[in-house]
């Protein structure tokens, strides 16, 4: 009985795949009327998203015109140079229907598992455009340095072309540059340095002036597999400073913690 309701209906991720695809259409249509508004027109575009967040509509509401927005500034970049890892690269990507549909379960909380090739470094684009819109904290986590600063600069490039802020965070970023790259609306980095700064910000700041995240409100997590489950299984060493023999006690922190 439940496999033949099942070939009716379809299963929990079929319905929503088709929900978010319904989606899609309205992403398109917005697009299509974005075609006739001029570069600055298009721009100002992100502070009336911003003012309509502010004044209490959601960014589910607003999903289908930011997304809409993204895909025609995509189109608008074809053919430009992007300085990407030390070279230009021409931008030659525009939004596929399911890209579309990946950045929409994104937004919702949803994995998104995607072959190489379908493009999942733009699919990340509109959520983190979206969510940027709120003027909360916004983090996308990958595994190295190296995807950290090509995919800030690639693919940020659409995001700054819309007004929003873009900060990298690297294992090389000093920690007097921190507070000012956490500043930014969209920051990329990867998941160590993301959770060792938490730790510095709740182990070790004597004061809120030396935290210097500023909150969470949404990430995105790249290579998910990889990060919470390959990465956690492997202990990590936080350093904090020994106390000298003179004021060793019984009570006294260890030099490290294993976790």
């Amino acid at each position: 009985m439940f496999g033949f309701l099942k070939k009716i209906f379809g299963s929990a991720q079929d319905r929503m795949v088709r929900k978010f695809t319904k989606i899609v259409g309205k992403v398109k249509e917005w697009d299509e009327k974005y075609k006739s508004l001029s570069d600055d027109q298009l721009r100002a575009k992100t502070q009336e998203f911003r003012d309509r967040v502010q004044k209490g509509e959601s960014l589910d509401d607003i999903l289908p015109e930011a997304y809409g927005v993204v895909k025609n500034v995509c189109r608008r970049l074809i053919g430009t140079q992007v300085h990407v890892s030390g070279y230009n690269q021409q931008w030659d990507m525009v939004p596929y229907d399911v890209q579309i549909v990946g950045a929409i379960a994104l937004h919702n909380g949803c994995v998104a598992e995607m072959m190489t090739g379908e493009g999942k470094t733009l699919t990340a684009v509109m959520p983190l455009y979206l969510n940027s819109l709120s003027g909360k904290p916004v983090h996308l986590v990958t595994v190295n340095d190296y995807l950290v600063k090509r995919d800030c600069e690639w693919v940020g490039s659409v995001l700054r072309w819309l007004g929003v802020t873009t900060g990298t965070l690297m294992n090389e970023t000093p920690m007097e540059q921190r507070h000012e790259v956490y500043a930014a609306d969209v920051v990329y980095g990867t998941s160590s340095e993301f959770g060792f700064d938490y730790l510095r910000d709740n182990s070790m700041a004597t004061a809120k002036e030396e935290q210097v995240q500023r909150g969470f409100f949404y990430a995105i997590v790249d290579e998910v597999d990889s990060i919470l489950i390959d990465e956690a299984r492997t202990p990590s060493l936080f350093q904090v400073p020994r106390p000298s023999a003179a004021k060793c006690t019984m009570n006294s922190k260890p030099a490290s913690m294993n976790w």
